[in-house]
């Protein structure tokens, strides 16, 4: 039996990087996917992707900032599956005009935090009461290593909203696992994905500086978050919540 069989799985940011791989590993694994995202030719993708690959996916376009879109996306979970038993909360920008504080505009500063902390807000809000209604669940929550370490080179806002997650990931936990509702956080480092590659990867120096960086000697890829949201979305992880769990090739370890 595949380690997720009858899971139904909401996985938000599906439409690309982390998010549309791990919609893959779940369906290959046996859960129903409902993919979400805001980019409509993007999940069409993610949609056609998991379907060659023998998958059950649901795709819904939405905006996870955007309250009416998480509820409609919530309402097809149930509508198409009768139950939801994972809120993978995936779904993260990270702009290039996000810098310090003395210097990042409130615009975007509030752009970041909507989707990245007001998104989750929202997912758990309304998703929450269908896997307490489901016997209970999982919600897994993307935060990152950076809620851990500072920079000299900062993006605060893009910071900020992962403490923020990783806050929110622990009081969830502690609310909601009388109900059998697990709550945890990944915190992964630097991932081969479009957000990364297209500022980063692109430039020969800051690519060996952060690869100096990181013991393991090479950026993570989207299949390392995968194995382990596979885990905390399985019964494996059933005595698991509140964690915070790095993968992030070490980072976070080295001092200098």
């Amino acid at each position: 039996m595949n380690r997720l069989t009858g899971q139904v799985a909401l996985v938000t940011g599906a439409g690309s990087g982390m998010g549309r791989v791990v919609a893959s590993m779940f369906a290959q694994e046996g859960a129903n996917v409902i993919a979400f995202d805001i980019s409509e030719s993007a999940l069409a993708e993610t949609q056609r992707l998991v379907e060659a690959e023998g998958g059950t996916i649901e795709a819904v376009v939405g905006d996870v900032a955007n309250e009416g879109d998480v509820q409609a996306a919530v309402d097809r979970a149930l509508a198409r599956f009768g139950r939801l038993s994972v809120l993978y909360n995936n779904a993260g920008i990270m702009p290039e005009e996000d810098h310090s504080v003395v210097d990042t505009s409130v615009s975007v500063w509030d752009q970041v935090q909507a989707v990245n902390v007001r998104g989750i807000y929202l997912v758990c809000k309304h998703g929450i009461p269908a896997l307490i209604a489901n016997g209970g669940g999982s919600i897994i929550n993307i935060a990152s290593f950076v809620a851990f370490v500072g920079c000299t080179v900062p993006q605060d806002a893009y910071t900020a909203s992962k403490g923020a997650v990783i806050a929110l990931t622990k009081s969830l936990a502690a609310q909601f696992g009388r109900h059998r509702v697990r709550a945890n956080a990944i915190c992964p480092g630097p991932i081969e994905t479009p957000l990364l590659t297209d500022w980063l990867l692109t430039n020969p120096e800051a690519k060996a500086l952060r690869l100096n960086r990181i013991p393991l000697g090479r950026f993570g890829r989207p299949e390392d978050v995968g194995y382990l949201a596979v885990y905390l979305a399985s019964d494996e992880s059933s005595w698991m919540t509140g964690a915070s769990l790095n993968i992030d090739g070490g980072i976070t370890s080295y001092y200098f």
